[in-house]
């Protein structure tokens, strides 16, 4: 046979037509040989696995900081010179930070290998008119695929057969209940999520059975293109790491230029070349802050470690600051900002409306109208309404411990019927119970067709026939009202005020049911004649409790939240009231066919940037969405659980996963994944993001202003003609001990008070603003005049001898360093209570380098490697008086709002 063509949009054609242009029977299915020649055409039916990086791109990826490349080239020079203990100590802090990084980095993203698990199951397919089990991988178009509740669909299929067949499909396009399927062909234009004559890849059957020929396999299937987006979205730098290589970038020009100026101007005046060299070299070292990838990388780690605390786990290192910065978070609706589970809450009944209290699972609630309570047990039109419910229902509410009554019970089935029997519960209706009343003897499956459901009860004198199904449908079919004087006809007029009301509570974003029954004599008669009216059901996701503060928390802190969902716009207008998104019922929501009338159209693209809510939105027109955010400068955080969401976790500036209830494939996308699927984890991790950021912040003010203070001492004195008043070994030590503590003290802070009362800060926001390098300056210049005068001191005044003299300038660099970290503090603080005093760590990080630097003095052997020697009591004298000016010009600068951090 020779080479098939796959059916363009296969919804739109008859099943004859389909299986016509696939050249199969359906009764026979397609035949061995066949078959293995159309796998051969087309390829085997399995998803393009990504290429995983392996250990050793992971590793190198830890060396590609420019402050790391600095590093090494620094260590090269060092080595080049003869500074053999110089170079090591350097490559030392290099391979420290690079292990840091490489094993907490590990966990790198695994999207695409995600996506390959789902297709690796087995199909129940039609060959040679045989039905047989065979590896999915084998299916191929034309292939007739038998499903049956319970399956995983393993190829996109164009129905043949449906009988009461509902396939969850929200996994691929974010709809919260199961989807009915029929066999008509439907329009061309209509979404995914309305192609009701299809089955794609990856989504599940929950109920019925059907027969459908392979349309797609592999890549080409629905999954398969979502995958080629994953393949496609650009993993994006965060701003952490854009701002990190751009201070690498500065710290190259200043580093180099010192150098070679100070080398430069002392040849010039005379002195040996090899010496101005190596003085080069001492102030290549000093430029560079060897600390900052190692603090940086900690304190982000830290922060890791606390997210995790608050149930959230963070696979990107540098994504945890990207958090502090986010100014959009766009939500998911469905398990996100609702519970994801069906409660009904609203009955409109023949007699009056009514209000039913209590959210998901709750066993506990009550049935009220017109703020009067109503006990079910004495309303016969409610109680009949609950008991079609439960009767009429497949679902099960199984208790967890039989033994107690007041146990947790965990559901099975369809979450709307699953809500039915909750409702029931509350009226003390248990299904079990009611059964053994009322014993089922039949049960009509719900029909797509026919929109409803009926099951046939014994009672005394014949049968109960409970039905519940579309409004329209039971209206229709309805002859009779319940009303508290009994039975009245149902006209045409009654028809159609039931049928506007049926369209108010979906406007509302309920989900609408009607309940009907009708006595019978038979138990083989038609369930849809005659039957008696008792009014609607409204169901609806519940939003979560915690919601609402949360997105209130955001708006106080200048964060947008917009609702991006694949459901329809009315439920996802309810939802956002409901949760405080937005309070104007009139609110535009924006919808996925609306977004391709506006693509390309910038000047209307502000309805897009401007829209609190987005419905019915494909996975595609997600990366759309970000993209257009983005180029606003904005920050985009990306929340989602289904596979449909995985591109856009990827490409969003933080992905945020589910951890209860998302795929694997949306939590291997993404930055982070919530463990409690709680909207509240998200406005807790973007304050400790915030925290963090400022952490980071004042690290690298410490840092870099005590390296500032190095350059500014070596380079003065050798300007001035004064000897090296720290060697290039003790400068790395400082840089290694009384850097790197203080400054990871200051990294691991907690969030200050207010932290969450400010605006986001602007995206293009640098680390270091203009007033930073400035105090910068400032602090590095008063430690640096600190530090020459104890050397002019020690040579003048106490007429010590160099390696003396040196010594004390080396101690008195230090002390001043460790008493630079209370600059830290942020102005308007109190100076004695304030974060940095209330820090442990920082007092953990002076008590430690107090040790340090003695040892560097007295211990044998480190002494001699830094050229150090023992000093009485006036040069320490010296040492304590000089290095404390510094920090006490700071403090009174500081209250005049000067060196602001």
């Amino acid at each position: 046979m020779s080479d098939i063509t796959l059916p363009s949009q296969p919804w739109t054609q008859s099943a004859a037509e389909i299986t016509d242009s696939l050249a199969v029977d359906p009764e026979q299915g397609l035949d061995e040989q066949e078959a293995k020649q159309r796998r051969e055409q087309f390829g085997r039916n399995r998803l393009r696995k990504a290429e995983a990086r392996s250990v050793w791109q992971i590793l190198l990826d830890q060396f590609k900081s420019l402050v790391v490349l600095l590093l090494i080239v620094a260590a090269a020079l060092s080595f080049t010179f003869g500074e053999v203990i110089d170079g090591l100590a350097i490559l030392a802090v290099v391979v420290i930070n690079a292990l840091i990084g490489f094993f907490t980095e590990l966990r790198a993203v695994r999207s695409m290998e995600a996506l390959q698990e789902i297709g690796d199951v087995e199909a129940r397919v039609r060959r040679g008119g045989a039905a047989r089990q065979i590896d999915a991988e084998e299916l191929v178009p034309g292939d007739i695929l038998i499903l049956e509740s319970g399956d995983v669909v393993t190829a996109d299929v164009r129905l043949l057969e449906a009988a009461k067949l509902q396939v969850n499909e929200s996994a691929l396009t974010g709809e919260s209940v199961p989807v009915g399927k029929q066999t008509e062909a439907v329009a061309a234009e209509v979404p995914l999520a309305e192609r009701d004559t299809m089955a794609y890849k990856g989504t599940a059957i929950t109920r019925g059975s059907g027969i459908g020929v392979v349309v797609n396999t592999g890549m080409k299937t629905e999954l398969g293109e979502i995958t080629s987006l994953v393949e496609q979205a650009e993993q994006e730098e965060t701003p952490l790491e854009e701002r990190l290589d751009k201070l690498g970038q500065r710290l190259v020009v200043v580093t180099l230029g010192i150098a070679a100026l100070v080398a430069a101007v002392g040849i010039i005046r005379g002195r040996e070349t090899l010496q101005m060299i190596e003085t080069a070299i001492a102030l290549a070292v000093a430029a560079i802050p060897e600390g900052l990838p190692i603090v940086a990388t900690i304190a982000l780690a830290r922060g890791m470690r606390r997210m995790a605390k608050r149930n959230a786990l963070v696979n990107r290192l540098a994504a945890v600051e990207t958090l502090g910065g986010t100014n959009i978070i766009c939500a998911d609706k469905t398990g996100t900002l609702t519970e994801n589970q069906m409660t009904l809450t609203e009955m409109a009944l023949t007699s009056e409306e009514v209000k039913v209290s209590g959210e998901g699972l709750e066993r506990e609630g009550t049935f009220s109208s017109d703020d009067r309570e109503l006990d079910p047990g004495e309303h016969e039109i409610l109680r009949r309404a609950l008991e079609i419910g439960v009767l009429c229902n497949n679902a099960a509410l199984t208790e967890v411990d039989e033994d107690d009554p007041d146990s947790d019970f965990e559901e099975i089935g369809d979450p709307v019927e699953v809500a039915l029997l909750v409702a029931g519960s509350k009226a003390g209706l248990k299904r079990k119970s009611l059964l053994e009343e009322l014993p089922e003897e039949r049960e009509v499956a719900f029909d797509p067709d026919v929109k409803m459901m009926a099951t046939f009860h014994q009672t005394g004198d014949g049968y109960r026939v409970a039905v519940k199904g579309a409004p329209e449908a039971v209206l229709d079919v309805s002859h009779r009202r319940l009303t508290r004087d009994g039975p009245v006809a149902l006209d045409e007029e009654a028809r159609r005020s039931w049928l506007d009301r049926n369209r108010e509570m979906a406007e509302e974003g309920l989900r609408v049911l009607a309940v009907a029954e009708r006595q019978a004599d038979d138990v083989d008669v038609d369930p849809y004649q005659e039957l008696t009216f008792l009014g609607l059901i409204g169901l609806l996701d519940p939003p979560r409790e915690e919601v609402r503060d949360a997105i209130q928390s955001c708006q106080q802190a200048g964060i947008r939240v917009v609702m991006i969902t694949g459901d329809q716009a009315a439920t996802a207008r309810k939802v956002a009231l409901a949760v405080g998104l937005v309070d104007d019922e009139q609110v535009e929501v924006l919808e996925g066919s609306e977004l391709r009338e506006l693509d390309g159209q910038g000047d209307k693209q502000e309805r897009v940037t401007g829209a609190p809510i987005l419905a019915r939105v494909s996975p595609k027109q997600k990366l759309d969405l970000i993209d257009i955010y983005q180029a606003q400068g904005l920050v985009v955080a990306m929340t989602g659980d289904g596979v449909n969401d995985a591109p856009a976790l990827k490409k969003a500036d933080i992905g945020v996963a589910m951890g209860r209830r998302g795929t694997q494939v949306a939590q291997e996308a993404a930055d982070m994944v919530l463990q409690d699927d709680a909207f509240s984890t998200i406005v807790a991790a973007v304050e400790q993001g915030r925290a963090i950021f400022n952490n980071i912040r004042k690290f690298v003010l410490y840092l870099l202003s005590c390296n500032l203070s190095e350059i500014f001492t070596v380079g003065l004195a050798s300007l001035v003609g004064l000897p090296l008043p720290i060697l290039p070994l003790q400068i790395l030590f400082l840089n290694l001990v009384t850097d790197v503590f203080p400054a990871l003290a200051l990294g691991v802070g907690e969030a200050e008070e207010g932290t969450m009362e400010r605006p986001p800060r602007d995206p293009d926001e640098e680390i270091m603003m203009r007033h930073h390098w400035m105090a910068i300056g400032g602090y590095g210049l008063l430690i640096t005049l600190a530090v020459l005068g104890a050397l002019m001191l020690a040579l003048n005044w106490l007429d010590m001898g160099r390696d003396a003299a040196v010594t004390v300038s080396f101690l008195t660099l230090a002390s001043a360093q460790l008493w630079h970290v209370f600059d830290m503090r942020d102005t308007g603080t109190s100076i004695l209570r304030n974060e940095i005093t209330a820090n442990p760590y920082v007092w953990g990080a002076l008590g430690l380098c107090v040790v340090l630097l003695l040892l560097a003095v007295y211990l044998p052997g480190l002494s001699d490697v830094l050229s150090t020697v023992p000093l009485g009591l006036d040069g320490w004298l010296v040492v304590a008086g000089m290095s404390i000016a510094p920090v006490i010009v700071g403090q009174v600068l500081k209250e005049f709002d000067i060196g602001k951090i």
